[in-house]
């Protein structure tokens, strides 16, 4: 079934809802190996992202131009450094799916890959730093790889969820080689990374959304 923007819209909002709702677990997180202010810049970034694709006329927008316009929002409200990590994420997305008016359940699968891929590139991590990383590329493989063994939408995303989850819950016992948690040394042990955290919340709203367009 193809996944139009008013799709897109849908799902934005549910990410930003979801968000939301865990966002004072996630600054509580980010207190303990970080500034505090994790789950508010997400909320913050979630939410600029959803209103800026749900003010689109989804009849004369291209998905494209929707990721686009979410990751111009999510970087103009969010000053940290998820901001530019995930405005690179949706904007490889759109370059992923260019020129495409609606998407197929694959290109939806290979617009994650390219989240991943940009989070990755434009952090500089690689999984086993104690970054938000450590979720995302084992779900985009999870999905990715079953896509390709003949999964349906909703596997593939269920699948990354769960590679998302598990990937959130190592990062308890890794020391962390990226940001402020990086000058805190062993201390961070025992921690799961909030940017981790935040990536498996974010990863679960998009299975929720596959549930119902797989």
């Amino acid at each position: 079934m193809a996944i139009t923007t008013k799709d897109l819209q849908r799902l934005f909002v549910l990410i930003a809802e979801d968000i939301a709702a865990h966002r004072d677990h996630l600054c509580e997180l980010d207190g303990a190996i970080g500034d505090g202010d994790h789950g508010l810049a997400m909320d913050a970034g979630c939410d600029a992202a959803a209103r800026a694709v749900g003010a689109l006329d989804p009849a004369k927008t291209a998905p494209t131009a929707a990721l686009n316009a979410a990751a111009k929002a999510f970087l103009n409200a969010v000053g940290a450094s998820s901001g530019p990590l995930y405005a690179t994420a949706f904007m490889r997305a759109g370059a992923a799916v260019k020129d495409k008016s609606d998407l197929s359940d694959e290109e939806f699968v290979h617009a994650f890959a390219a989240m991943a891929e940009g989070i990755r590139d434009r952090g500089k991590a690689e999984p086993g730093e104690k970054t938000m990383v450590d979720a995302w590329k084992p779900a985009a493989d999870a999905a990715s790889d079953a896509w390709a063994a003949g999964a349906s939408l909703f596997q593939c995303f269920d699948l990354a969820e769960r590679a998302a989850r598990q990937g959130c819950e190592a990062t308890r016992d890794m020391v962390a080689a990226k940001g402020r948690a990086s000058r805190l040394g062993d201390r961070v042990i025992g921690h799961i990374d909030p940017g981790a955290a935040s990536a498996a919340i974010f990863i679960a709203a998009i299975a929720k959304f596959a549930q119902h367009d797989g």
